[in-house]
């Protein structure tokens, strides 16, 4: 099932004064899978923020000469919104260019309704919609009353619930900072020419850079002369987004310390062991699927094939105006391969069914193509609760397993048997404190909480 993806954020600043759009723009490619509606970079030259954003994919949006610009510090994002659409307005950093300050992050406020009309009753004025606004208005409320970087920071934590990892700029002084939970990423490296912050470690990889570490909880970090200068600004309780390890995140990314290659093998290792079948052949639907049908395939002695093509240039599939409309663009978007899956049993493995619609057209379709009987193994738990820090996910009422036990929900999509990992697999195979709002109702925040009682006593919205 495919779901809007968690933005990606970097920062970049150069030991020897040297201009960094370059490792910023590079750095935006490797995250592009993050989001591919817009993206944006501020950099700065010495004097003021030069920025420039766009919709669209970065390869589109930036020309040579943006990758020319002169400045030894910068930071950027490539967004995917969590509305529908995508203006110019909401397209990150958000930037005050008159206080020299430049904010991006990656996650979401969820109290971002009270901050802005908080500020917007002070006489704040916001340009758009993106909650990174709240954020730069926090930071330059504290600028603006003579506090410094870390107490800038310590007042935006005090205020803020949610997740953000955030990268930023203040005349010319780069800083990070996450949030207590750490529930998004936020990984530290270094090259020979530049220090850097990114979602994740593929962003350090580009521009050969080798990783220092994971930013924690709760802490910021100054990046300087020396590297980073780290400071702890507020109690620390890891709940890190599990989606980052099933979907997200690109397999050869090092996130808190953890390969996603090796959680997604180990998820796969934990289905095959939890529900054995007997199958003749094990598909992943593609992309993120694919590591852990491959250890479901040597965990119980099945043919691992390619049997689902994915056409990836066809638009996504999940923003369509009618069931009938999103059928279609899942035969635009997949295709089945006949000689894989005919006169077999076989067994179909996905990261994650969130309304149910999307799976049961593959379903469908591979049937069609003469599967004898099929098998669903999904690497996330069902999902029954809204999120609300960073994760596209629909109202109560659609999410399938909200709605419908196990054995319905096999039933609906068509399946002959179904099987999602347990939360204790799940945990066990990242082998981290894991935030499963999504999955259990524990929200690790109070207005997290607070968001899902009204939501599912209005039947309101899922998360913004």
């Amino acid at each position: 099932m495919e779901k809007k993806e968690s933005c990606g954020i970097v920062a970049v600043m150069s030991k020897k004064g040297k201009p960094v759009a370059n490792l910023v723009y590079n750095s935006m490619l490797a995250l592009q899978h993050r989001g591919q509606d817009a993206a944006g970079m501020a950099i700065y030259d010495g004097k003021k923020l030069v920025e420039k954003r766009g919709l669209g994919l970065v390869s589109r949006i930036f020309s040579e000469k943006d990758v020319s610009t002169k400045g030894s510090i910068g930071i950027a994002h490539t967004r995917y919104p969590t509305t529908d659409t995508c203006e110019m307005a909401d397209v990150q950093p958000s930037i005050l260019q008159k206080m020299g300050l430049a904010v991006a992050h990656n996650g979401h406020i969820a109290n971002y309704a009270e901050l802005r009309k908080e500020f917007e009753e002070k006489g704040w004025k916001f340009s758009g919609t993106v909650d990174s606004e709240a954020i730069l208005h926090l930071l330059a409320e504290a600028f603006s009353s003579g506090k410094d970087v870390e107490g800038a920071v310590r007042h935006a934590m005090g205020r803020l619930d949610g997740s953000y990892s955030v990268v930023a700029i203040k005349d010319g002084v780069p800083f990070v900072f996450r949030d207590p939970h750490a529930v998004r990423p936020l990984e530290l490296g270094e090259s020979e020419d530049a220090y850097f912050a990114a979602s994740e470690t593929v962003a350090l990889d580009i521009n050969g850079a080798k990783r220092l570490g994971t930013l924690g909880g709760g802490e910021m970090a100054v990046m300087g002369p020396g590297g980073f200068r780290k400071k702890a600004i507020a109690p620390s309780t890891h709940r890190h987004c599990m989606f980052e390890y099933v979907y997200f995140s690109r397999p050869d990314s090092v996130l808190n310390g953890v390969e996603v290659y090796q959680a997604r093998r180990r998820l796969g290792e934990a289905l095959a062991k939890e529900a054995p079948v007997e199958a003749d052949v094990v598909i992943p639907i593609p992309d993120t699927a694919r590591t852990a049908a491959l250890a479901i395939s040597r965990e119980l002695g099945i043919r691992y094939e390619e049997g689902i093509i994915k056409n990836r240039y066809v638009a996504r599939t999940f923003i369509m105006p009618d069931q009938k409309s999103r059928v279609a663009a899942v035969k635009a978007k997949l295709n089945v391969v006949r000689s894989v899956v005919e006169g077999k049993r076989v067994i179909v493995v996905d990261d994650s069914i969130v309304r149910g619609t999307t799976t049961r057209e593959i379903l469908k379709m591979i049937r069609e193509a003469g599967a004898k009987e099929i098998h669903v193994r999904v690497t996330c738990p069902p999902i029954k609760h809204p999120c609300f820090y960073g994760v596209d996910m629909s109202t109560y009422e659609e999410l399938i397993a909200n709605n419908k036990a196990v054995d319905e929900i096999r039933e609906f999509i068509g399946a002959d048997s179904l099987h999602y990992i347990s939360i204790e697999g799940l945990r066990g195979a990242i082998g981290l404190g894991l935030c499963t709002g999504c999955l259990d109702g524990d929200y690790p925040t109070e207005y997290g909480k607070r968001l899902a009682k009204a939501r599912r006593g209005s039947g309101g919205c899922g998360c913004g």
